[in-house]
């Protein structure tokens, strides 16, 4: 993040059978032979609720409703800010989606700061919001366990230890934690046994597993060397205090953590080539970018060159960002790399990658040839031109209107709550901006669009996207930094045809975290996605994968090929669109459910 500074020192509805579900075939092929990983869990039989009817999709305008208050959530974000403009007040925190009870429906765990020593007025912890299945969420922090005070700052949730339950982790300044779920809805801190604590200015966090052996290993980026004793002045007129740059303290090296698979995790960091205390990350996006089957990292820096770390397969990472182009912008400059992504979202079977960058320097949008090259697409695309007043933090690929390409969200608020004393220009609130993918590699400038709310400035920080209220289209969630966080429902995304699909590894990680799904229809429709952790601003979308499939068509019929981390391929053909699929590695669907999209039933649609 960069400035001119200057450093001086319902009620249940019963659903009637009616009709007998179709028939999905499957075919299974192993194609390769990796190891087991630890023992999982028994699995339901296939449970098929596909026979129950789907209500009438609504129709209009899609619109972006701000319904936090109607929600149940009273979420604050408390930076602890006092006047001393201390450099982590500016970092605001992450919110991460997960389905911690299995219930089906996703909640939501917002991360919290805390107030500074010796000026302390209350406490603050994270918040763990539990979806009611009504439209609306409890805070259930204090009986999950999760009640701990720290300066917290980013997220990632998932199964590490495959028992079926998501875990938690949360980056913070000067300590992190990993919460196990203990699956009867508490959490218990475990960072000790782990070995995570990761300390230093720990912000990103993804859950991937980087040596294909069936077990989730974690990657905490970092970002600055900075104590309050260390505390630099920094100043935008040459008197006042002001918030510091990076530019003004050292880097701080990621650090990996290799699951052992018995609760433990040992620092691989050195081992494995991704020591780099030059560093100042915060974005993390999982890829494989050359498709060879193992998962490659790439992490935004912030005024430092951004990172491509290319898995060599034998555990080991090389940063081939210079020679991929993903370093530099196209003039040659390292720039404020803060929020990102990957996905395919020019429909050519590889995953691309958006990056949130500082006032004046656009966002980014990298094009992947499948060459092992990148070209910044960002101008061509139209949304250079709309992001370059804003200063992003969160941005990630999402498909809210269904139609099959994936769209952009990107979050907004600069960091410096006086920036507009020396430019007028410049705002520390932001709106958010939403581009609509139109395909061809062009973007439509839609965020004026679709709803008063998304007009609304806010000091935007974290984002994710997730279905709260199991109606088949996309929400979002954002936190502010300093402030209330908002969630807003997508009304009306949901009139084209999607399939959800949850994943279920066996001899993989048992989230199925990097496995790699195209689905297809019969109508010639196309898309891949991965499943993946982290992703945008210090925060984590939904694991479930919502594929558009455009406009509804009699006769369409969808098929799915899969293929698992473990090497695994499976492919399952004439599956009806509209409904939440569950794919189990090497047992194929064990579950289909259908999405229900009036409003006013979602709150009746089964548990997943």
């Amino acid at each position: 993040m960069r400035l001119q500074l200057r450093v001086i020192a319902y009620p249940a509805l019963i659903m009637l059978l009616l009709v007998a579900g179709c028939k999905q075939k499957q075919s299974v092929e192993s194609t390769q032979n990796k190891p087991s990983a630890v023992n999982r869990p028994a699995e339901p039989e296939k449970v098929s609720k596909s026979t129950q009817p789907v209500l009438a999709r609504p129709s209009g305008p899609i619109q972006f409703a701000d319904v936090t208050a109607q929600a149940g959530i009273h979420f604050r974000h408390n930076s602890g800010a006092f006047g001393k403009k201390y450099l982590p007040e500016t970092m605001g925190s992450g919110v991460c989606v997960l389905d911690y009870d299995n219930d089906g429906w996703q909640d939501i765990l917002f991360v919290n700061s805390m107030d500074w020593p010796g000026h302390k007025s209350s406490k603050s912890y994270p918040a763990l919001y539990h979806n009611n299945h009504d439209g609306t969420f409890t805070d259930v922090t204090r009986q999950a366990g999760l009640a701990t005070e720290m300066y917290g700052l980013g997220c990632a949730a998932a199964d590490y230890d495959n028992d079926g339950f998501e875990d938690i982790y949360i980056t913070a300044l000067d300590g992190s934690h990993l919460f196990h779920n203990l699956g009867n809805g508490k959490f218990a801190d475990v960072t000790a046994r782990a070995g995570v604590r990761s300390s230093g200015f720990a912000t990103g966090a993804v859950w991937f597993d980087y040596d294909n052996d069936g077990k989730l290993d974690l990657f905490v980026s970092h970002y600055v060397d900075w104590s309050i004793a260390t505390d630099q002045f920094c100043s935008l007129d040459g008197t006042h205090k002001s918030y510091c740059t990076p530019e003004a303290y050292k880097g701080q090296s990621a650090t990996l953590y290799r699951n052992k698979g018995n609760g433990a995790f040992e620092d691989v960091t050195k081992k494995v080539g991704l020591y780099d205390p030059t560093s100042k990350s915060l974005g993390i996006a999982l890829l494989d970018y050359d498709s060879d089957g193992w998962l490659d990292l790439f992490v935004t820096n912030d005024t430092q060159p951004n990172k491509l770390y290319h898995n060599n397969h034998n555990g080991t990472f090389t940063d081939t960002a210079f020679s991929a182009g993903v370093a530099f912008s196209d003039a040659g400059k390292a720039r404020a790399g803060m929020g990102t992504d990957a996905a395919d979202y020019d429909g050519s079977g590889r995953p691309g990658l958006v990056i949130g960058n500082f006032t004046n320097e656009s966002m980014a949008l990298y094009q992947n040839d499948g060459s092992g090259l990148f070209t910044d697409k960002a101008t061509d695309s139209g949304i250079a031109a709309a992001s370059a007043k804003s200063l992003t933090f969160s941005a990630f690929f999402f498909d809210y209107d269904l139609d099959g390409w994936p769209d952009i969200f990107a979050a907004n608020g600069h960091v410096a709550d006086d920036v507009s004393v020396v430019q007028p220009t410049v705002h520390y609130a932001e709106p958010p901006l939403l581009f609509r993918n139109r395909g061809k590699g062009r973007f439509e400038n839609v965020s004026t669009k679709v709803g008063s709310a998304m007009r609304q400035a806010i000091v935007g920080r974290g984002a994710a996207y997730l279905d709260f209220d199991n109606d088949g289209d996309l929400d979002l969630v954002i936190t502010t930094s300093n402030g209330a966080a908002r969630l807003l429902r997508n009304d009306n995304g949901n009139q084209n045809d999607m399939l959800r699909i949850k994943t279920i590894g066996t001899r993989s990680n048992r989230d199925g975290i990097g496995a790699k799904v195209t689905v297809r229809t019969n109508k010639g429709l196309r898309h891949f996605e991965m499943v993946k952790t982290g992703s945008s601003y210090l925060s984590q979308s939904e694991l479930p994968l919502t594929f558009g499939l455009g406009k509804p068509e009699e006769g369409k019929l969808v098929s799915v090929s899969i293929t698992w981390p473990s090497g695994k391929k499976e492919s399952i053909s004439d599956i009806k669109p509209n409904q939440f699929i569950t794919l189990k590695e090497g047992s194929g669907v064990v579950s289909d459910e259908p999405v229900i999209f009036s409003r006013a039933s979602s709150q009746s649609v089964p548990s997943h």
